[in-house]
């Protein structure tokens, strides 16, 4: 398609081009990666005589004088590039394309007789945090150059402070993940940035750490086990020469203390308080829980608790890396009968009476009944209430509800 590129259009392709590519020509200002040179053709398609005749003369002469006058005022570092070719008869050179680097680049949007807007990184800030990067031993790439300009000032200056730290410490074994003494590192930033900091340091220190210990807090539900006179709460630590009462057929996971404290009795079942959205990691590699028959899950009907359903199925249905084998995970009153039999105790607010935002998350490992109950809750649109929580429900029906999957496989 024939066409000719004004001043004006070609300083806005310059500062779309900035946009998806500013990583990469900082990094290559710092040694890391070729120089990246942004290039936009000025009249593609138009090679010809002929072409120029098809989009018309005064079109042509408008065009040339623009770029006549937009050619007298190019900072350093942006050029334009002339080719030749013959237009009524007559050879000349013509403006083809124009290149910059990112500093002519960055220069010709800084210029207010271009109208632009400067681009949407800023630059500057962009460089002095690679300086710092580089200063601390850390890995420059594009993909960490970007990520670090996303975070706040804090937040840099832990992630250089960490890489610091891995430096002075070839073996981090000796400590836990939160007990790691990184200067100005607060115990569950590795949470959110353990990813970045393995890119940027060259190795992952979530995999070097000493292992925390699981401490899973339980209660025994069984009657036989409540008439013996034994303790009826309990907790269980990983590698602990502590075992559990008896090994249930049946272990339920809840989130809310007080339906595991007073849970009715329920033969064979054990009672495992879940921890929220730290569940799955806490619970996944409890020999006993993965042992049992059947592993049952009853939280919120809130996005909160479909997501920790979702990430507790996907994660108990992978093996252990000691061999344990998958085991399904079933929930209790997260569906969407369960949705509407409740409906009652529904709200729209948090405690601190906040209203309940929307989740756009795609939950994958949900049973189409319990997806049906999620996107009603969660949906971006109108509905009648985004939670019911687990204590509005009597413990008696979800008891009820376990009696029902140890009977049917009896």
């Amino acid at each position: 398609m024939s066409a000719l590129v004004l001043p004006k259009d070609a300083v806005m392709a310059v500062r779309h081009k900035i946009d998806q590519r500013w990583p990469e020509a900082v990094c290559a200002d710092f040694g890391a990666g070729d120089q990246v040179m942004f290039s936009i053709p000025l009249r593609p398609g138009v090679s010809t005589g002929k072409a120029v005749e098809q989009l018309g003369y005064t079109a042509w002469h408008e065009w040339r004088m623009q770029w006549r006058e937009f050619a007298t005022r190019l900072p350093t570092g942006v050029k334009l590039v002339r080719k030749a070719m013959t237009v009524r008869g007559v050879p000349g050179d013509f403006p083809a394309t124009l290149t910059a680097d990112l500093n002519g680049a960055v220069s010709l949007l800084s210029d207010p007789r271009t109208g632009a807007e400067p681009p949407t990184a800023d630059i500057a800030r962009a460089r002095a945090l690679a300086s710092t990067l580089l200063s601390a031993g850390a890995i420059l790439t594009p993909a960490t150059l970007r990520a670090v300009c996303r975070l706040h000032a804090v937040d840099v200056e832990v992630l250089v402070s960490a890489v610091t730290w891995l430096h002075q410490h070839p073996h981090a074994g000796t400590w836990t993940l939160r007990q790691l003494p990184v200067p100005g590192m607060h115990t569950k930033w590795l949470d959110t940035h353990g990813a970045l900091l393995r890119d940027v340091a060259g190795r992952d220190v979530r995999e070097e750490v000493r292992p925390r210990l699981t401490v899973t807090h339980l209660t025994y539900v069984d009657p036989a086990h409540a008439t013996s006179g034994r303790r009826r709460h309990d907790a269980w630590t990983t590698g602990d020469v502590h075992d559990i009462a008896y090994r249930p057929r049946l272990v339920l996971v809840v989130e809310n203390r007080d339906s595991r404290l007073w849970f009715p009795p329920v033969r064979d079942t054990i009672v495992v308080e879940g921890g929220g959205k730290a569940a799955a990691s806490l619970l996944a590699n409890v020999p006993w829980i993965r042992a049992a028959d059947h592993v049952v899950y009853w939280g919120d009907i809130d996005a909160d608790g479909y997501t920790i359903l979702d990430h507790f199925r996907a994660t108990l249905a992978e093996p252990t890396p000691g061999g344990a084998p998958a085991k399904p995970v079933t929930s209790i009153l997260m569906d969407a009968t369960d949705l509407h039999r409740y409906s009652e105790h529904g709200v729209n607010h948090d405690k601190a009476g906040r209203p309940l935002k929307p989740s756009p998350a795609s939950l994958p490992h949900l049973t189409e009944a319990e997806t049906t109950a999620y996107n009603t809750i969660a949906t971006a649109g109108p509905t009648p209430f985004r939670r019911i929580e687990q204590e509005a429900i009597p413990l008696t029906h979800a008891a009820t509800r376990l009696l029902q999957i140890l009977k049917d496989q009896d």
